[in-house]
């Protein structure tokens, strides 16, 4: 294994949901935006980084030992509308038909999941790409894992390693977890230290690297700040503990199951015909054709249809 590709599947599914107009339809009227968004996604993620390996991991619910230990975890989040629901098995059904696998644990979010795949990748020597835009797995970044945050599709993918988190964000990747710890995070409905904004809480990290390390050296810290560390001494190692990512655990899928070979081609085609894709139907041939393509992809003769859908133009034009 060289590069593996790691999808954060949520993310990719929210994303392209809220990115593609709910109006794309097929003609008996099932709604496939998000199926849509995914599937132009993958064509793009797999054309751009090329991998030997890949694979997506999903949240399997609402039951893992975070919501055990803080029932308002990720509570106050907006609903989701129940057309986004619908289409999550049908999206399976697209990964079914590239022959790609997937993969949930109901203890677990997909983050972790993320991690335990990508330091296994590491330790084999190989190099990791994560796609999501959850921070949580910026602390997953080392030199040979990099975290790629989709923009405009998968068109503009912003890449983060450890000199870009820095920059970004004042600390490293191994501090990602006390940043939270102090400034919360408040898509998980993690409050943090109250009063501590992300600048405060770089310079503290600068200074003293750890969050115990901050807390070690209270009596040196500026009173104003003193004060809101020590009335939320409790709440931030709560959250620090509950950014971390639980990486040593069995992977549900060998790694080495998860590499990509003699993909059904056709099974893609006939996914695409049936959902009425034409646009990606192009794509995909194209991809199938290049060296990258008939490498990974069983041969298969495609024949194209003639027209395009307006509707599906359209939308590709947006995303």
């Amino acid at each position: 294994m060289e590069h593996l590709v790691l999808i954060d599947g949520h993310h990719l599914m929210y994303r392209a949901y809220w990115a593609i107009p709910r109006t794309l339809k097929t003609k008996s009227g099932e709604q496939t935006n998000a199926v849509f968004g995914v599937a132009s996604m993958l064509l793009t993620i797999l054309q751009r980084e090329q991998p030997d390996a890949l694979l997506f991991c999903f949240d399997a619910g609402e039951e893992t030992f975070r919501h055990v230990e803080h029932t308002e975890y990720k509570a106050g989040r907006a609903e989701t509308p129940d057309d986004f629901y619908t289409q999550i098995p049908v999206i399976h059904e697209l990964i079914d038909a590239f022959g790609l696998q997937h993969l949930a644990d109901k203890r677990f979010e997909a983050d972790d999941l993320l991690g335990v795949y990508a330091r296994l990748a590491e330790k084999q020597g190989a190099r990791v790409t994560i796609v999501t835009g959850d921070r949580d797995a910026f602390q997953l970044a080392t030199d040979r894992i990099q975290i790629a945050i989709p923009h405009k599709g998968y068109q503009a993918a912003e890449y983060l390693g450890p000199a870009e988190i820095l920059a970004k964000y004042g600390v490293r990747p191994d501090q990602i977890c006390s940043y939270k710890g102090l400034v919360g995070d408040s898509s998980d409905n993690l409050p943090g230290v109250k009063g501590i904004g992300p600048k405060t809480a770089a310079e503290l990290l600068q200074k003293y690297d750890t969050l115990t390390g901050v807390y070690a050296h209270l009596p040196e810290i500026k009173e104003s700040v003193r004060t809101k560390l020590e009335h939320d001494h409790e709440q931030a190692f709560f959250c620090e503990r509950m950014a971390t990512l639980v990486c040593d655990t069995e992977p549900g899928i060998p790694l080495d199951e998860v590499m990509l070979k003699d993909l059904p081609a056709n099974a893609v085609f006939d996914f695409f015909r049936a959902k009425e894709f034409t646009l990606l139907m192009k794509r995909f041939q194209s991809l199938v054709g290049s060296p990258f393509g008939q490498k990974i992809f069983q041969t298969s003769d495609i024949i194209l249809p003639v027209e395009e859908k307006a509707e599906e133009q359209k939308q590709m034009a947006l995303f």
